[in-house]
């Protein structure tokens, strides 16, 4: 099972946003159009309506979650909804809720969340919109054997009760190879992960890393580095990893943990799951939260 959890990475690797939860931004009685540019990248599946107001929606649209959608406008200066484009929909332009997901302005620098309740609260700091991809090993390792990380797996190592880290990706998707060498960049796509520069790492984070994400035996962290961490708000490799652990650490101390190393070999569903978040770290943490599972 691998798990992508949609979370705020602040300055001291700290789920701030999930631990809050999401909140529904107040009702604006003002219904002019305020113009804005930028991307919003959608925390949840919800309805993309044609008008919010009446709420028709054609062809029942829905955005994604994950997905980064073209800004056009806001409701109000201060928004309950977002005008987005969807590429495929009729009309393609469409309004979505403020607690569907989150805007990044046109041209900022850190890629952060200028409009929501959490990201008020961090103005003053560090904040980057990333996703926590991590992964349940021995699922992974059913279908990877061949994997270093694999053949020396053993039933009471920490991957075989704990979740992995797979990576931490700044969003949106398109923020990848920040000042990258093509040669680099050509070496990662053919997955010759061996023959990218070894990561400098401190010994703490470094012996950290290695439990927590046991693909450091293949080389994954020289990919995910090249490929993600470059684009992460410019902070250095130590920093991006030693972030990426303390949340990784925050998902493995948790209801979330419990939960899927009790229920080894049995189905789970994925409410199950998003009710542990919820208990973890706030309600609505759930929400931000996408499951991707393969049946054995």
């Amino acid at each position: 099972m691998n798990l992508a959890w949609y979370t705020k990475i602040l300055g001291e690797a700290r789920a701030l946003a999930v631990a809050a939860g999401w909140v529904a931004l107040s009702a604006c009685s003002a219904w002019a159009d305020v113009a804005a540019s930028g991307s919003f990248v959608a925390t949840k599946d919800c309805p993309a309506f044609q008008s919010f107001r009446k709420g028709t929606n054609p062809g029942g649209v829905k955005i994604e979650t994950g997905r980064s959608y073209p800004l056009l406008a806001k409701n109000a200066s201060n928004a309950t909804h977002y005008r987005i484009r969807i590429d495929g929909a009729s009309p393609p332009e469409r309004w979505v809720s403020v607690d569907c997901g989150s805007y990044s302005v046109e041209g900022a620098n850190d890629g952060g969340l200028q409009n929501s309740p959490a990201g008020d609260r961090l103005a003053a700091g560090h904040r980057a919109e990333a996703i926590l991809s991590l992964s349940w090993e021995p699922a992974f390792c059913e279908g990877h054997a061949n994997k270093r990380e694999c053949a020396s797996a053993t039933p009471s190592g920490f991957d075989a009760t704990h979740f992995t880290l797979h990576g931490l990706w700044p969003q949106p998707r398109r923020k990848q190879y920040c000042n990258v060498s093509q040669a680099l960049i050509d070496a990662d796509e053919k997955a010759d992960w061996q023959a990218l520069p070894a990561v400098g790492l401190s010994t703490e984070t470094r012996t950290r890393l290695d439990v927590v994400m046991p693909g450091t035996q293949s080389f994954l962290d020289r990919h995910e580095w090249i490929k993600h961490g470059t684009c992460y708000s410019g902070r250095d490799a130590d920093t991006y990893f030693r972030e990426a652990v303390s949340l990784i650490d925050e998902v493995n101390h948790s209801a979330v943990q419990t939960l899927v190393a009790a229920n080894v070999g049995q189905e789970l569903t994925g409410s199950a799951v998003r009710h542990a978040f919820d208990v973890a770290f706030g309600a609505g943490a759930g929400d931000r939260v996408r499951l991707s599972c393969q049946r054995d």
